[in-house]
């Protein structure tokens, strides 16, 4: 399992703690683009393959058979090339149907992030975030504090 695939099962797994309807929504959601992204990566995996077997054949005839392209019928090597060049652009469509599938993905999982957020700062409340800037902390209401170094803590 990759990271992403990692991450977004991490989500999952927190966003059920969360009781609205939205939550179940999305878990479906997720759920059927990960399972719709199995399938164009299928395809794919299909398609390649039978590119690189019409290569092999293709090479084994060039390679092995004498006189090949004469001694076969002109419709097969049509039919031949009209099939390869259609699981070229296969492979091209259903790539970009992945990338599609991973935006959508992409999006749910910031969904996800969002309702995360929400419940945690209702189950902690809220707290006074400090956000970093380059080596300084920005304490709020003007005041920057600075990190501690290591020539600034005493041995």
């Amino acid at each position: 399992m990759g990271d992403h695939q990692k991450h977004t099962e991490f989500l999952r797994e927190c966003i059920r703690y969360d009781e609205s309807a939205r939550r179940q929504e999305l878990m479906e959601e997720i759920v059927r683009i990960q399972r719709d992204a199995r399938c164009v990566r299928r395809a794919v995996w299909l398609m390649a393959i039978l590119i690189a077997l019409a290569a092999f054949g293709y090479g084994y005839g060039t390679a092995l058979v004498n006189n090949f392209p004469y001694n076969i019928p002109q419709f097969i090597i049509n039919t031949f090339c009209v099939l390869v060049v259609s699981w070229l652009i296969s492979i091209l469509a259903f790539a970009v149907l992945g990338i599609a599938y991973r935006m959508k993905l992409d999006r749910r999982r910031e969904e996800c992030r969002q309702i995360v957020t929400r419940l945690l700062a209702s189950r902690l409340g809220k707290t006074d975030t400090m956000r970093f800037r380059g080596h300084h902390l920005d304490a709020g209401e003007g005041r920057t504090a600075v990190l501690p170094t290591k020539s600034m803590v005493p041995q």
